[in-house]
């Protein structure tokens, strides 16, 4: 079984990626600088995060990051909904930075954006983020005017379905981007998350595995900022992993009151991704606290800074603490990890292959082709 290697070779694989980066770090500099990130604010290129599933919530997880260090403005847009509707999202005239990501390269939507993309808009800069060295998108860039491809470890272009250790990563290669000036800063934090990652494997895979046996069917996960990323993530996870089996449902803090709310029900675990900055995490508390009240769950699960704990945990059954001192911004690849680990234990407890989850082959591990248009 493929997946709970993959997992947990997380930590590891992230200094590897981290190195990468270290690597290509003055070839990967010229290419942003020439696609304008160090010109003046107002001249700075549209940066666009593009990818499909869980390669779309890497851009989630990375918006306001690079939004911050890049000083420039970042949007995610979903291959899925920028393929049929290119024209509308390209403005004539205005600069663009496309980084894409992609743990394969070779996704049917990803793969025909860019090929449009090139040929249609050839003045758009591209950032090819892949774990496939063979990938269809960098034979593609080959025939972009400005593009740079950054391809990560072989070890990390996860065999099972469900992307997790090729997520991470290509979020840490993002994290890195974000700081191809200031690195040495960069560098302190991935140190930081290797060692949290190492730990907080042990605490979430005994916690994973004993919430997988209460044998609920919904799962509704929230998380705000950088955090909205990991709930849509670990819904996907359990969504996938189970083949449906358990329904999943992501929201924000504050989204969840305006109608979603009405899902909920005994048969549904809550898990809310909490903030480290005291503010975000008191509506974290608000939520909880009132979930509980209504007695609308069948359980409350946390995860938050160690920090937070005192303040959270009398609102909820279960508090995991991820290491503190870690930013938001920087959080998704270690509170996902969670995520991943409740889809594979849920799975097991399906009596269900997690490499491989769907029976009829509903989805599989890359996108079966289809008509282009």
């Amino acid at each position: 079984m493929f997946t709970p290697r993959e997992i947990a070779q997380q930590p590891a694989t992230w200094e590897t990626t981290f190195q990468i980066f270290r690597q290509h770090q003055g070839r990967i500099c010229s290419f942003l600088e020439e696609a304008g990130l160090r010109d003046r604010l107002e001249t700075r290129p549209v940066v666009m995060l593009v990818g499909a599933g869980t390669s779309d919530y890497i851009g989630h997880a990375l918006e306001l990051l690079l939004r911050q260090k890049w000083a420039c403005e970042v949007s995610v847009c979903a291959s899925t909904d920028l393929l049929p509707n290119l024209e509308e999202y390209v403005v004539p005239g205005r600069r663009y930075l496309w980084i894409s990501f992609s743990r394969s390269g070779d996704s049917p939507e990803g793969v025909a954006v860019v090929e449009q993309a090139v040929q249609h808009y050839p003045n758009i800069s591209h950032l090819i983020v892949t774990c496939n060295a063979q990938a269809r998108m960098i034979a593609i860039c080959e025939k972009a005017a400005h593009a740079c491809v950054v391809v990560l470890d072989d070890a990390v272009n996860d065999r099972s379905l469900a992307m997790t250790s090729s997520f991470t990563n290509m979020i840490v290669m993002g994290q890195s981007l974000a700081h191809a000036w200031s690195i040495e800063e960069y560098s302190t934090i991935v140190e930081r998350l290797v060692r949290g990652g190492r730990q907080f494997l042990l605490s979430a895979e005994k916690e994973a595995e004993r919430a997988a046996s209460l044998g609920f069917s919904r799962v509704c996960m929230v998380g705000t900022g950088s955090l909205a990323s990991v709930a849509k993530e670990s819904a996907l996870k359990v969504l996938e992993m189970t083949a449906g089996q358990i329904k999943t449902m992501p929201e924000t803090v504050l989204g969840l009151r305006h109608g979603p709310m009405a899902a909920l029900d005994k048969q549904t675990l809550f898990l809310c991704f909490v903030s480290g900055e005291k503010r975000r995490a008191k509506y974290a508390g608000d939520l909880l606290r009132e979930i509980g009240e209504k007695g609308i769950v069948a359980e409350r699960i946390a995860i938050g800074p160690m920090s937070e704990k005192s303040e959270i945990e009398p609102y909820c059954e279960s508090y995991l603490a991820v290491e503190d001192d870690i930013p938001d911004a920087y959080r998704p690849v270690l509170d996902v990890i969670f995520g991943q680990l409740l889809g594979l234990y849920c799975s097991v407890a399906r009596e269900l292959k997690p490499d491989s989850p769907s029976p009829g082959g509903v989805i599989n591990r890359v996108v079966q082709k289809f008509r282009i248009y």
